[in-house]
């Protein structure tokens, strides 16, 4: 047992002249939620077909659970779960029959019951899966990625079309699996969600990581300055970032009374994704990906 599930040095995939992942590098410890964002085309897909055993690098160095995904067999892959951004498993069969037969590939399966209702399809588990409707899909998908009780956890936009309550039910399921010392790799476009649930994240753009750190502290202390807003007595608009919010506001209100519209603003983690991601621009990766899994 080490201390990473994850290692990742100078990663590099190149098709032909277009380099998708130029050089990057990160770890994930065990135990850990780590979110991967980006843009689209930045690389992130890439990245996570090549950690799971998908695609072939061009170069670089790349351990998952201390094997390499180029030479991972059976055995490893049983170690794994994965929730891609969608799935081609549709057909006759019921929820709990492709359950069942999933949870017969793996060694230390959960009880398929237990699954079907961690993932809210309890009225649902009779019901073919092509009768599903998109959002219970994506639930079967994340219920397909658990069953086999993997270490390490892939989720590749698991709440796309969930409503809201259904992301809070999906994040609390994420928080046990957690708890029970799972690893998960996470990426999502929702910023909440990454900010909800991972303890790190990194930031890809145009191939190479722009930020990697503590979800509280990525970007850096200057990109966490508050942002200080009120409107004077002549309905002027104002705004000053400042890292001593406190001292402006007792200033307005020695210089005029009390300002109208007063807030602090506190960059969200979406703030300080954009601001990373801001004027980068890249051709779209998905052209590349068409056919390529293999």
């Amino acid at each position: 047992m080490t201390d990473t599930v994850i290692q990742v040095q100078e990663l590099r995939k190149s098709y032909g002249a277009f380099t998708a992942v130029n050089g990057i590098g990160f770890d994930i410890r065990r135990g850990e939620t780590f979110a991967l964002l980006g843009p689209n085309g930045a690389g992130k897909s890439t990245t996570i077909e090549i950690l799971e055993g998908y695609r072939h690098r061009t170069s670089g160095d790349v351990r998952v659970l201390g094997v390499d995904p180029q030479r991972g067999g059976l055995d490893w892959k049983a170690r794994l779960g994965i929730v891609l951004q969608s799935s081609g498993e549709t057909g006759n069969v019921t929820v709990r029959e492709l359950l069942t037969e999933f949870a017969g590939y793996y060694p230390h399966p959960r009880r398929v019951d237990d699954v079907i209702a961690a993932v809210g399809l309890e009225t649902k588990h009779k019901v073919r899966v092509g009768k599903l409707s998109g959002g219970q899909r994506r639930r079967l998908d994340v219920a397909l990625g658990i069953v086999g009780r993997p270490e390490l956890l892939f989720l590749d936009e698991p709440t796309t079309g969930f409503d809201p309550q259904a992301r809070r039910q999906f994040w609390d399921l994420i928080r046990s699996l957690k708890a029970e010392g799972t690893s998960i790799l996470l990426t999502t476009h929702y910023l909440d969600e990454a900010a909800q649930l991972s303890d790190r994240a990194a930031v890809i753009t145009a191939g190479r990581i722009a930020a990697i750190g503590d979800i509280d502290e990525i970007g850096g202390a200057e990109a966490r300055i508050p942002l200080v807003r009120w409107t004077d007595a002549a309905g002027v608009a104002h705004e000053r970032r400042t890292a001593e919010p406190g001292a402006v506001i007792a200033e307005l209100y020695r210089d005029g009374g009390e300002p109208r519209g007063l807030e602090v603003v506190r960059p969200t983690l979406e703030d300080i994704y954009l601001g990373l991601i801001r004027d980068q621009t890249r051709p779209t990766e998905d052209h590349l990906l068409i056919g390529e899994r293999a």
